[in-house]
């Protein structure tokens, strides 16, 4: 393999290739993800395969599976495009020579409540440096963290089993919220809990921590066994269909912190605190962020600060922001099963 790799014909597109499907654990969703074809895919798998001489990729019914192989491949894989990302970005100056691009993860129900600041302070001192954006579940986040795809993410804590090689450094604790429109039949807390089941019910999907959150204070309030509701994380389709279809949304409170300030939605009294769950900066403990990433994550501390600052804020500040080791105790109790 020394002698292949001497001759220069593994590219950064082979890496970048194997690494998707290596994620996602399909060439139709790496295809996706790079925006190109699903045979294109295939195409570039097949050419490292054979520069390699070995086959990286079991392939069935249940997608793209690693081999031993590959498994051994994929850290080095990851390691070489981090590093080619990380010099790329080092060269980005206030001077204009260069412009780079900084991916990092981002939870949907937090990026609404620290992005527009992070954004605005970070442009401020970096004015050439690009930011993409990838949001999901915590899961996906942490396993494109694994993968170098992202240099950062901006989440929850997870199981010790999930988060190693990974460390993390808590910015708040975040209750549950939940809210329903102004005016809303069930504003004033009237009928509560029997005519919850008369609105739909927007949940954290299931398996999640917010969910488990969610299904706590619903048996707090003594609800009746839901048989019907909608799952998702999308703040944006969250907050559309409490508006417009008078839902009864279960959603952590700072993704809906502006809209709780300016009166649009409001929160139901509540039979039970609401569980509160650490959000928190999440790096590999292999790599050392770039100058732009580390002004970048210094820019999310700072939003952070910023939220615990507001007089009305929903945020729980935390006294103690040191960075904690990835196998550490977590804050809570999790129930088996659960998923960050």
């Amino acid at each position: 393999m020394q002698n292949r790799l001497a001759d220069g014909r593994v590219k950064f597109r082979h890496l970048q290739c194997f690494l998707a499907v290596a994620q996602m654990g399909s060439v139709q969703q790496a295809a996706a993800s790079l925006s190109v074809t699903q045979p294109a895919v295939s195409k570039t798998i097949a050419e490292l395969e054979t520069v390699l001489g070995v086959k990286l990729f079991e392939r069935g019914r249940h997608g793209a599976v690693p081999t031993r192989e590959g498994q051994l491949f994929m850290p080095h894989a990851s390691a070489c495009v981090s590093a080619l990302r990380q010099g790329v970005a080092l060269l980005a100056r206030d001077d204009g020579a260069v412009a780079a691009t900084i991916d990092i993860g981002v939870l949907p129900t937090v990026a609404t409540a620290l992005l527009p600041g992070s954004l605005r302070h970070f442009g401020q001192a970096w004015p050439r440096v690009s930011v993409r954006l990838v949001t999901g579940a915590n899961t996906e986040l942490l396993e494109r963290l694994k993968a170098g795809a992202i240099s950062f993410a901006v989440g929850r804590l997870a199981d010790p089993e999930r988060m190693v090689g990974l460390s993390f450094e808590q910015l708040y604790n975040e209750p549950l919220a939940v809210v329903v429109r102004a005016g809303h039949p069930l504003a004033q807390g009237a009928g509560l809990p029997a005519q919850l089941a008369t609105f739909p019910l927007v949940l954290p999907p299931f398996g999640t921590l917010i969910r488990q959150a969610a299904d706590s204070l619903l048996a707090a309030w003594g609800a009746l066994p839901l048989s019907a509701f909608v799952e998702l994380l999308s703040v944006s389709v969250g907050r559309a269909l409490a508006l417009q279809n008078d839902a009864v949304w279960f959603v952590p409170a700072g993704a809906v912190e502006y809209d709780l300030r300016r009166g649009t939605l409001v929160r139901l009294p509540l039979p039970a605190a609401g569980g509160e769950e650490p959000v928190g900066v999440i790096q590999r403990t292999d790599t050392q962020p770039t100058p732009a990433g580390r002004a970048l994550i210094e820019a999310v501390r700072r939003a952070a600060r910023e939220r615990d600052m507001l007089p009305d804020g929903v945020a729980v500040p935390k006294a103690r922001r040191a960075r904690t080791a990835a196998t550490g105790a977590s804050p809570g109790k999790r129930q088996p099963g659960a998923k960050r």
